[in-house]
């Protein structure tokens, strides 16, 4: 496997390759039920967790209502504190920033703290085309660099490997990209953990130029954050001469009392820690203490088409927990690999769709990457409705419409192949939008339930293949309640009574609730 996502099958197709692989799915079991277990207990520690969700979505929706206004606060406190600002509206220009900094040094080796943005935009690839070699320092990232893969987890991206995969991967490719495995090694954790620390040792004692990422932004302060589990971040943060993090421009938060609120949520709800072991922080440039010169590169990359959707904006609060992938049955079953992109899961299923679009058979196929069971809700520690912007994007794949492109207010076309979604959709807004031909169709559908077939043909074969059509009642409901309630079903009284104010209905049910 190479290291982009370019080119790959839509997610019906990957996923039914992935499915078939039976370590693939063990490992993802174990991973995912061990990880979600140890959150839920770690969660109901706190007696005030629903309140600390719903302050941490209120500060990102505030935040992001006024997103220039901390964007340009964040960019005066980092000068003011000695670090240069570069602006990149998309990955071009984002890697071409990246890729000129590190030449200026005159380095062509780096080392990175794990990064979602890096990773987004093929940050890697750019630079080992410009001749400059860049070292992952996350185990995890290495595992998958080492193995010359492709992260499936935002928080644990080699989580569909196990042990002795990666004992394997170890031996194998370790000598290439520096000191080899030591000789015998076995696949218990703590000698894959030391084989790992005495390989990264000699790159962070050489590396002059390191890359990174930021969990969150401090506006007031022009201060930046890395929450990390390992300390290979924090030796990436503070041994080389110059560094360059990479930060979605959605990341900022207003000041530091507000960062204290996603510090509760982000350690529990990833990793089911009260705390991460480890938490740095730094703001500019300090003489004699850290690197000497410090670049951030605000990333776009579609983040501005997303906040311009008032339903889909809210995938824009996700703080990378990555709760959501470990509670879904369809990332369970599937992988990570199968997104085709550098966020799998659920809020990959919301996000990739936004900042790219929904033109390619890839990711015009990702809102239908859920069962819509509302787990992925439930467990979010910023409340996401993950449910409700997939439903809002598969009504823009379906039907297209107006949507922000590059920060242009544009009509998009449908995707190609729902036609025949799209029909039924509007056949049936018009068998709703007619009372006495809804009637009628039930009505025929109960007569003739005795022939109804188990399976659907044609297109909808796939469709049953995993499920029962339900079985049609001998009754409908609006003649059940005709026959029991009266004549008039409960649509139509509804619908005079609604439509004619001055009728002997509406005046009877006139400041009366009535629920059904």
């Amino acid at each position: 496997m190479t290291g982009t996502y370019l080119g790959m099958p839509a997610f019906p197709d990957a996923a039914a390759t992935s499915t078939k692989n039976t370590q693939l799915r063990a490992n993802l079991r174990h991973a995912t039920h061990t990880i979600r277990a140890k959150r839920a207990t770690a969660v109901a520690e706190l007696d005030d967790w629903g309140e600390l969700r719903a302050a941490g979505a209120a500060i990102k929706d505030r935040t992001l209502r006024h997103l220039d206004h901390y964007l340009e606060r964040l960019e005066s406190a980092v000068t003011a504190a000695g670090g240069q600002v570069h602006w990149a509206a998309d990955a071009d220009e984002a890697n071409r920033i990246v890729t000129e900094l590190v030449r200026a040094t005159g380095e062509r080796e780096v080392v990175k703290v794990k990064s979602m943005a890096t990773q987004e935009i093929g940050l890697n690839d750019a630079l080992a085309q410009a001749g400059i070699r860049a070292y992952e320092t996350d185990l995890a990232e290495l595992i998958v660099q080492l193995g010359d893969d492709l992260p499936s987890h935002i928080l644990v991206p080699a989580i569909h490997r196990n042990r002795t995969e990666i004992r394997d991967i170890f031996t194998r490719q370790m000598a290439r990209w520096g000191r080899p495995a030591p000789e015998g090694l076995t696949d218990a954790p703590a000698d894959l953990a030391e084989a790992a620390r005495l390989h990264l040792r000699e790159k962070f004692l050489n590396a002059k130029v390191g890359i990174s990422g930021a969990n969150f932004m401090v506006a007031e302060t022009g201060t930046l954050v890395v929450v990390e589990s390992e300390g290979n971040g924090r030796m990436c943060l503070t041994l080389p001469e110059t560094l360059i993090s990479v930060v979605g421009i959605e990341k900022v938060v207003p000041t530091w009392q507000d960062l204290e609120v996603f510090l509760q949520l982000l350690p529990r709800s990833s990793t089911a820690e009260r705390m991460n072991p480890y938490t740095s922080t730094w703001t500019g440039t300090t003489d004699g203490d850290g690197p000497r010169t410090f670049h951030l590169v605000l990333l776009d990359n579609g983040r501005t088409d997303t906040l311009a959707d008032t339903v889909g904006r809210q995938a824009l609060r996700c703080i990378r927990c990555s709760a959501c992938l470990n509670v879904c049955p369809v990332y369970e079953r599937a992988g990570g690999h199968a997104y085709g992109s550098a966020y799998p899961g659920p809020i990959g299923a919301i996000l990739t769709p936004q900042l790219r679009g929904t033109q390619s058979e890839l990711d015009a196929s990702l809102p239908y990457a859920s069962s819509l069971c509302g787990a992925c809700y439930e467990v979010c520690p910023v409340a996401i409705d993950i449910p409700e912007i997939l439903v809002h994007l598969r009504e823009r794949v379906v039907e297209g419409g107006p949507a922000s492109v590059r920060g242009t207010r544009t009509v998009i076309k449908p995707a190609k192949g729902h036609a025949a979604e799209r029909a039924a959709m509007r056949a049936a807004r018009w068998a709703f939008d007619h009372p006495g031909v809804l009637r009628a169709g039930q009505r025929l559908a109960s007569r003739t339930r005795r022939f109804h077939p188990r399976r659907l043909p044609g297109p909808g074969r796939a469709w049953t293949d995993t499920r029962e059509l339900p079985d049609v009642p001998a009754e409908s409901f609006r003649d059940w309640w005709r026959r029991t309630r009266g004549d008039e079903g409960p649509s139509e009284s509804h619908t005079r009574s609604k439509g004619n104010p001055g009728d002997k209905g509406h005046k009877e049910n006139k400041g009366k609730r009535t629920t059904t």
